[in-house]
């Protein structure tokens, strides 16, 4: 499927679209006041060790200390010592970003470098040659080992990973990159001989530089750029690190705004919403948490023509090609569970999960996906390195607390109710003022203006009522007077 990559790009943030088939398949957002951490390297120092969790916490300048794990501190992989024989408090490490901080979570390292470049990606402590898993084909990747190999000096002491665009490269343009990552190395070895924790020693590309190095292939028709800076920028760094890409590489300079023109913005007020609806008349309804996003498939106004059991079946196959394409656009990761509508035909089951795996394998990002379960559910993981696009986007709302709903008028007027006979029973005031918003006032002064006169009753005093116009449905004080 032939493919355009739209970069837009003003001065506080970077937005990727990647466009095929007509529609958005992907998009990515970079801020400069908050640029991804994600391949960064670090002088860092110990902070905590943990050794019932075999893990420590690691200061590399950052707000929340960041996370090690024994399992990705490489002196652990040659001797399999515990960390507590590994890591001290106040050490110096060198490490590497692996996730980006996510919710409360704090960033995960790795004491194991790796440096990517456009073809290969550069391992300087592990010997080991490695091929790109997408490279299924046995013989081609015994080809690209030895091809490799062959370039290798024989004092060599790291290793590399072949990359997927590998296949196609010349040998100039191997021996150029893997030129370029030893040089890269040797330049943070020698940033971090003086370095004094924490202190950062390499920052990953920028996302329009990554976008190119990592994205660009046969299939891209383009990459247009709606900043002529920023495209001359992009062109030289293509001159440098990637000639072939050179020619893809085009300057927008029409009046109407890029991601209008390509109806990108749309997409993206779309990819926030709960409810996805499909072309058939059926929807999805997507529900993020911070233990698992749940995705569940609805027919809804689809009635099919030939019976009940085709109708699931196409509305289910069409499903599994949107949720394909909404997990790359929100950039959903973890654990992900989804609820296609039951089919009672194991064949629909199969052919169904057969059309998602297929959908799937577009995506970049790293990804498992399980059979149906005894309930009739998916369940899969992908990768995740960095915040989905909702949470770059949007902030848990400040009425109902990212709970997606708010108590009634009327559960609030009973709290203020309970709350005003506590305060009775501990205060000895003249009035008790309640300040709530109109909503919840209205229902006081209306339907339960019976309650209010039987408590003020009750109590001894009078009560009375103040609109704050600034208040949500749920917030209340009440004022001793």
């Amino acid at each position: 499927m032939s493919e355009e990559i739209l970069i837009n790009v003003t001065p506080q943030e970077t937005r990727v679209a990647v466009t095929g088939s007509g529609v958005v398949q992907e998009l990515l957002i970079e801020r400069a006041a908050s640029r991804g951490l994600v391949g960064n390297i670090y002088m860092g120092r110990v902070a905590r060790v943990l050794p019932g969790m075999q893990s420590a916490f690691i200061e590399i300048g950052l707000e929340r200390a960041a996370f090690l794990h024994v399992a990705d501190i490489w002196e652990y992989r040659e001797a399999s010592k515990p960390i507590e024989k590994i890591l001290a408090e106040g050490q110096p490490v060198l490490v590497q970003v692996l996730k980006d901080p996510i919710g409360t979570k704090g960033a995960r390292l790795s004491t194991q470098i790796s440096i990517a470049g456009r073809l290969l990606v550069y391992l300087p402590h592990d010997p080991h040659i490695g091929i790109s898993q997408k490279i299924e084909d046995e013989n081609g990747r015994q080809l690209l080992r030895e091809r490799l190999k062959e370039l290798l000096p024989p004092e060599e002491q790291g290793g590399f990973i072949v990359r997927t665009l590998a296949e196609t490269a010349s040998e100039a343009e191997l021996r150029a990159d893997l030129d370029y990552l030893r040089h890269l190395w040797q330049v943070i070895k020698e940033r971090s001989l003086g370095a004094a924790p924490p202190q950062l020693l390499y920052q990953d590309l920028s996302l329009a530089q990554r976008v190119l190095r990592d994205m660009v292939n046969v299939d891209t028709a383009r990459v247009l750029v709606d900043s002529r800076e920023n495209f001359q920028k992009l062109h030289a760094f293509a001159e440098n690190y990637m000639p072939q890409v050179r020619g893809k590489l085009a300057h927008y300079t029409g009046e109407r705004p890029l991601f209008d023109l390509y109806n990108v913005e749309t997409e993206i007020e779309k990819a926030l919403s709960r409810r996805v609806d499909l072309k058939s008349g059926g929807y999805l309804i997507i529900d993020q948490t911070e233990a698992m996003t749940t995705i569940d498939v609805n027919t809804g106004g689809f009635v099919g023509s030939r019976n009940f059991d085709d109708t699931i079946f196409k509305t289910n196959l069409e499903a599994a090609q949107a949720i394909a394409r909404q997990l790359r656009l929100r950039n959903l990761g973890g654990i992900i569970i989804v609820d296609f509508i039951d089919m009672a035909s194991q064949e629909h089951r199969g052919a169904v999960l057969e059309e998602f795996k297929r959908a799937l394998a577009r995506d970049r990002t790293r990804m498992t996906v399980n059979g149906f379960t005894a309930l009739g559910l998916v369940e899969m993981t992908r990768k995740r390195t960095r915040e989905s696009l909702a949470h770059v986007l949007c902030e848990p709302c400040p009425t109902c607390a990212g709970r997606g709903e708010v108590k009634t008028a009327h559960t609030v007027c009973y709290e203020i109710l309970r709350e005003i006979l506590r305060e009775a029973r501990a205060f000895n005031a003249r009035e008790y003022r309640v300040l709530a918003s109109q909503a919840v006032i209205d229902l006081f002064q209306e339907e339960e203006s019976a309650s209010v006169a039987m408590l003020s009753d009750f109590i001894g005093k009078p009560i009375s009522m103040q609109v704050e116009s600034s208040y949500g449905q749920e917030q209340f004080d009440i004022v001793l007077m």
